[in-house]
């Protein structure tokens, strides 16, 4: 195993590790944040780069968290997944490579249409009130008065 590996295994969670790095899946409604509501950021375990605001976040009953959209486009890697008997879209994240979960075309059709169904054990919440002192406080504009 790689030092960078190592180093990466040793800071995560084992169940953390097996999601971002090959690709696992958590149990559903089993798992940290799926029914989190809270206004906040969702970054990427690994590499701490923001994903997905809660202003983006709905309920779709499936178990884990799922988001109309994220942050930015340009943080999401998408690729063709045929795991699993299945044809799917993976999402992955750019900075890190970190397998986050997949994006279906079964969302609400008023926030855009697509459901990014994501694990938790791939991201870590950072809510509104501690995005100042945990670097993310240019971000506090997604959660103005105004929204």
């Amino acid at each position: 195993m790689s030092e960078d590996k190592q180093s990466l295994k040793s800071k995560l969670t084992p169940l953390q590790y097996e999601v971002t790095q090959h690709s696992a899946t958590e149990p559903p409604f089993r798992n940290e944040y799926w029914d989190n509501f809270r206004d906040g950021l969702y970054v990427d375990i690994v590499s701490g780069e923001p994903l997905f605001s809660s202003r983006d976040k709905f309920d779709s009953a499936c178990g884990w968290p799922s988001f109309a959209k994220p942050l930015q486009d340009e943080l999401i890697d998408e690729r063709r997944d045929l795991t699993h008997g299945m044809i799917r879209t993976e999402v992955r994240s750019k900075t890190a490579d970190s397998h986050l979960g997949h994006v279906f075309d079964d969302g609400p059709q008023e926030l855009g249409g697509l459901r990014y169904c994501i694990n938790s054990a791939s991201l870590r919440f950072i809510p509104k009130e501690e995005l100042e002192q945990a670097g993310y406080g240019e971000y506090l504009r997604l959660f103005a008065a105004d929204k």
